[in-house]
């Protein structure tokens, strides 16, 4: 147990979760204190121990999923953890009823098309009948025989799980099995309140099956390829990790949710960090009192207390389709830890330029904020493609007067220019006379200067170029930026 432990530990880091030695430790304690052979034990003494974010559960499930299927689990050595707890499990090894990390005990292989010896009417009217009367293990079987005869698995074929599972369920017409659920449980007097309990319970034991079949899948595939490779294929990035110009509806959701709280943390670091700055400048009047002890040798400095001054922020952001979301999250960030900067201003173009600082200091919320700008800000010049140049003259022409020595410059796009002429010597401007110039990139390094990317022509007129395509960059390079 104590190298399976091992290993699920190295597929969590490697997955990001940030897991410290200690904790492995922790969890090996913990361990030794539980039933190991109740794997739903086991896997939430390991979360108790493991996780410290909630967003973060997903992936450990899957990993755990993984390494601690029945069949992965059942050739650990148990007894290495715990003695007792091995003889017990060893006591039910011996009984085919036996339930938990050692699994039925009975052998399956890869499992062929066709490989049920029942029919698919049987197969149908089985799954029915499981799910009708909350039977798991009824159903747990039935999503073997399903697995048995429908996905195809073939040993050592590099296919990954989602493909079996599709050929699974799609020959099961679960549509026509949660009709029957619906029809079987709704009486012919319900209301609507009672018929749409009764569709919500139909549709969580239909997913209950997809878990099982799913379950049955990946238990199969890592017993053909090992918990370690399979582990690399199914890995699910964290949210502070998804790349954020490619994100589906729901990992954008799992970003939203992700933000406040990366932001609240990030504006307490910050304001940690700015209290704990040790030294001012020298306090002459305190080092040559200081020095008197000393025949006037001013060997202790005395320092006066430190007053580090908040920069200015401007952000210039280019909301085109293509980065549109990249904006949006980047917007969000700087505007929920604005307390930690002087002043925030921030504009937004696509081929026009316009400011939108109102909009978040009308707004209590950025993320309300940031939702006005695509219906309020007003960016479109000519035919709306991104124009990169015409932007930074429009701001430089109304703006340049307001950027000091005290300002942070943040230009956010992926410097796509259609073709237009960049007017470098527009930035080149900004860098003279502002504090700092950034440009965040929110496409990978090996993509700029192909196409029409002009980042070659700015780079040289900003302190830093950065990729920055998730939440994990973003709050690094913020962090060091206040």
């Amino acid at each position: 147990m104590r190298n399976l432990l091992g290993e699920f530990i190295v597929e969590l880091r490697a997955a990001g979760l940030p897991v410290s030695m200690s904790e492995h430790v922790d969890a090996a304690r913990a361990l030794t204190a539980i039933d190991i052979s109740d794997r739903d034990m086991v896997k939430a003494c390991l979360a108790a121990t493991l996780v410290k974010n909630g967003d973060h559960m997903p992936v450990f499930s899957t990993a755990f999923d993984v390494y601690f299927s029945n069949r992965h689990a059942s050739g650990a050595d148990l007894g290495e953890m715990d003695e007792e707890s091995s003889n017990a499990d060893e006591t039910k090894g011996d009984d085919p009823n036996a339930t938990g990390m050692r699994g039925s005990g009975r052998s399956r292989g890869m499992g062929g098309g066709g490989g049920s010896s029942m029919s698919a009417e049987e197969l149908a009217e089985m799954l029915f009948k499981a799910m009708q009367s909350n039977d798991m293990n009824s159903m747990r079987s039935g999503a073997r025989e399903a697995v048995d005869r429908y996905a195809g698995m073939e040993p050592g074929r590099p296919v990954g799980g989602t493909y079996y599972l599709y050929r699974t369920l799609r020959n099961l017409d679960l549509d026509t099995l949660m009709d029957r659920l619906i029809a079987a449980g709704t009486k012919a007097e319900a209301d609507g309140l009672e018929e749409r309990l009764v569709k919500d319970e139909a549709k969580a034991k239909v997913e209950a099956l997809k878990a099982a079949i799913e379950a049955e899948i990946r238990e199969r595939l890592v017993d053909d390829r090992g918990a370690e490779a399979l582990g690399k294929s199914v890995r699910k990035p964290l949210p502070e990790d998804i790349d954020v110009m490619h994100a589906n509806r729901d990992e954008m959701a799992q970003l939203e949710r992700a933000l406040k709280p990366l932001s609240r943390k990030l504006a307490t670091r910050l304001a940690r960090r700015r209290r704990k700055r040790r030294r001012g400048p020298i306090d002459l009047r305190s080092t040559v009192r200081r020095s008197l002890s000393t025949g006037g040798v001013p060997i202790d400095l005395r320092f006066k207390p430190p007053h580090p001054a908040k920069p200015e922020i401007v952000v210039i952001a280019d909301i085109s389709g293509s980065v549109a979301s990249f904006a949006r999250f980047t917007l969000h960030m700087v505007h929920a830890i604005s307390s930690q900067f002087s002043k925030v201003r921030s504009f937004v173009f696509v081929d026009g330029l316009d400011e939108v600082t109102h909009l978040f200091e009308e707004s209590d919320d950025p993320a309300e904020a940031v939702a006005r700008i695509n219906s309020e800000a007003d960016v479109i010049a000519f035919d709306g493609h991104s124009d990169y140049g015409r932007a930074l003259l429009v701001f430089h022409e109304k703006y340049a007067s307001t950027i000091n020595k005290r300002t942070a410059v943040l230009i956010l796009g992926d410097a796509r220019n259609n073709y237009h002429q960049a007017h470098a010597e527009v930035l080149a401007d900004l860098k003279f006379r502002a504090r700092n110039v950034y440009w965040l990139n929110p496409e990978p390094t090996s993509y700029w200067n192909s196409g029409d990317s002009v980042i070659r022509e700015y780079a040289p007129y900003c302190d830093k170029v950065v990729e920055c395509r998730s939440l994990r960059q973003l709050e690094a390079f913020v962090g060091d930026l206040a």
